[in-house]
């Protein structure tokens, strides 16, 4: 890696950075002992498709990083714009961000929160520390969709998006199971 680049004003990058759209999600686990464990992150992305393999990275300075490590197993749950609330809940301290959650268990007892555009349920594959992040990588073993409205973030604000052209067909409710 170069290490001679000169400094970028972090405030400025951050705002560069933050001009590409993004998807929100919470990720979500359950440690050995069962308790619910989650963050809301907008690092997501897809990977690789065969296999299917996502990414998302955590802050190297997050309390919950040696958690999600040790764990191995991960939910991407894809926010819609009506749960706007979860994403400041599982962003901020709290002794139990789960309080007032609907979720249910999935995969290995992983929670999977309710009414999400889309829940991802992923076994570790990898991770790696990069920067000051740790930057997870997952194989996807079950997925799920709805025609639900996604959360965005672009441009330090949260958003909503529009269609700019029609879709072709209705989207269904859709669930798949890779082997």
């Amino acid at each position: 890696m170069n290490t001679n680049i000169a400094p970028f004003d972090s405030r400025d990058l951050r705002k560069a950075l933050g001009s590409f759209g993004t998807g929100v999600t919470v990720v979500t686990a359950s440690t050995r002992d069962q308790r619910p464990l989650g963050v809301t992150v907008n690092s997501f992305s897809s990977v690789s498709l065969v296999p299917p393999i996502v990414a998302w990275s955590l802050s190297s300075n997050s309390s919950k990083l040696d958690a999600f490590m040790e764990i191995g197993r991960f939910v991407i749950n894809v926010l819609s714009v009506d749960q706007f609330h979860l994403s400041r809940q599982f962003s901020r301290p709290s002794a139990d961000p789960f309080a007032q959650v609907s979720f249910q268990p999935g995969l290995a007892g992983q929670p999977i929160l309710d009414d999400c555009t889309a829940t991802i349920e992923c076994k570790v594959v990898n991770t790696h520390i990069v920067g000051d992040h740790c930057l997870f990588l997952g194989q996807v073993e079950r997925y799920a969709h709805s025609p639900r409205r996604p959360l965005l973030f672009c441009q330090g604000n949260y958003q909503r998006g529009i269609d700019l052209i029609e879709p072709s067909a209705p989207t269904v409710l859709a669930q798949r199971r890779t082997a």
